[in-house]
């Protein structure tokens, strides 16, 4: 289990979620559209469109005209993950001159913010389950895989929140592992013995492996979709 788990799976995980990335944006490059078309009034060009794809994917605009409560909700989810991801560059290496020329403490840092941010996401991920699953317009349109989504991020969260709250989380220990493993000099010794580490790696490995299957992938394709619209 552990060879399957935290050798070979990563591996199939990076392989299966760049196919999957790859065959998806090669389909929405090759899928006709009315934005290639001359339409009137004219359509956006250069700047203008690239503009608006910015605003779009960064600030959601859109959803902002839409629903200010439900802009806040998902403005915020995005944003706290999208610093949750950044973060986690520090499991794989640090970076101790950058820190030093800054004069920051990396780790105080990373327990005062890494930590508010994974509580803060993990809220907001539990009140986009239950507005899904309260709102009567929104429950009717919501399938299996948008739940199944939904709380394999919260899983993935909780499992998150309790390694930095609860058990001990070697970081020198991760960090020798996923060097060793992407430079294919692994040995059983370097896979970190916490329990709560092998159930997080497990679930992220899934996530990955799900997202070109599913409607996380809207991180993608609205470059594609927003493309088409600022210029029709």
């Amino acid at each position: 289990m552990d060879y399957l788990v935290f050798v070979f799976m990563p591996f199939f995980t990076l392989l299966v979620f760049i196919l999957g990335m790859g065959f998806r944006f090669v389909t929405w490059s090759r899928t006709p559209s009315p934005g290639r078309m001359t339409l009137f009034p004219a359509p956006k060009k250069g700047a203008g469109t690239f503009w608006g794809i910015v605003k779009e994917s960064f600030f959601f605009s859109g959803l902002f005209r839409g629903s200010r409560w439900l802009w806040l909700f998902s403005w915020v989810f995005h944003a706290t993950l999208a610093l949750i991801i950044i973060g986690h560059v520090r499991v794989f290496t640090d970076f101790p001159a950058l820190w030093e020329a800054l004069g920051i403490n990396a780790d105080q840092m990373s327990a005062l913010f890494g930590g508010t941010a994974g509580v803060v996401i993990m809220v907001f991920a539990v009140l986009l389950i239950f507005r899904r699953a309260a709102l009567k317009r929104v429950r009717e349109i919501s399938e299996f895989a948008d739940y199944f989504a939904l709380f394999l991020i919260l899983a993935i969260l909780i499992t998150g929140n309790m390694m930095r709250f609860g058990e001990h989380f070697d970081l020198e220990l991760t960090r020798t592992y996923f060097a060793n493993l992407f430079t294919f000099s692994l040995v059983a010794s370097d896979i970190p013995l916490s329990s709560m580490f092998r159930l997080h790696f497990l679930l992220v490995q899934l996530l990955i492996i799900y997202i070109p299957f599913s409607k996380i992938m809207h991180f993608g394709g609205i470059f594609f979709s927003q493309s088409l619209i600022q210029r029709s």
